[in-house]
This record gives structure tokens, sequence and C-alpha cells, in this order.
């Protein structure tokens, strides 16, 4: 019963951040905040590979899916959307650390960091081209 709530529970938390992040930018035109992205992406890019590589899970299936979503979003993800993404992801970290310390609750993590991961792919790739 509790596997099944954790995976409820990060799945949930995953559709409520892709559902909350509005896409401005879905035809592939320019626009001003996409424009000025680039400037800002080395910088942005090198704080997301610090603050990644600082805050691991310990299950490898949480580690890879959240370095690919947070590449997604560093790069493909217009400014104006980021931040929720970049919230979602802090969530993610944190309650998904707290369950990789719980031996019990650790093994159910594995199953829901995949589902999460198989969903955020299919939404990520039909808004901003991501492949996760």
């Amino acid at each position: 019963m509790s596997r099944t709530l954790l995976v409820m529970f990060c799945l949930a938390v995953g559709l409520m951040v892709l559902a909350c992040g509005n896409p401005t930018n879905r035809n592939g035109t320019a626009t001003t905040s996409t424009a000025s992205a680039p400037a800002a992406s080395p910088a942005a890019s090198t704080a997301a590979t610090v603050t990644a590589s600082a805050d691991k899970i310990g299950v490898p299936e949480c580690d890879a899916f959240l370095t690919a979503y947070e590449s997604c979003v560093s790069n493909k993800v217009p400014a104006a959307a980021r931040a929720q993404f970049q919230a979602g992801m802090k969530t993610w970290r944190t309650e998904w650390k707290k369950l990789a310390d719980n031996p019990q609750t650790k093994a159910g993590l594995v199953e829901a960091c995949k589902k999460q991961h198989e969903a955020s792919r299919t939404q990520l790739n039909k808004a901003y081209g991501c492949t996760l």
C-alpha cells in the first residue's frame, strides 16, 4: 500500500509541475525572453550542474531522471516558464531524498522515478522537444 501511495504521490507532483508550466512558445518562433536566454545559459547551466551534483538522491534511476530533466529545463524551456520547472525539481529532490534515506520506502522509489521519467519524457517532448 505504501508503494502505491508513493508512486501516486510522485506522479501527482510531476503532473502538477507539468500542468502548471505554461509553454509560451510552442510554434518555435523567437521571443524576447528566448532570445536573451543564450547569454544567460552558461551561468544557469553551471549553477544547475552544481545543484544536481550536490543533491544526488542515491537512487540511480532518480538521479538519471533529474539530470536529464534539469538539462531539458535549462536548455529548452523558455526563461519565463523555467522557474516553475525548477521549483518542481527542488520538490522532487527534497521528497525523494527523504524517501531514499528510509530503507522501507527506498525500494518503491525506483519504480516511482521510472514512472515519472516516462511521464515527463512524453510531456516535455511534446511541449519543448526534449528527449529525456
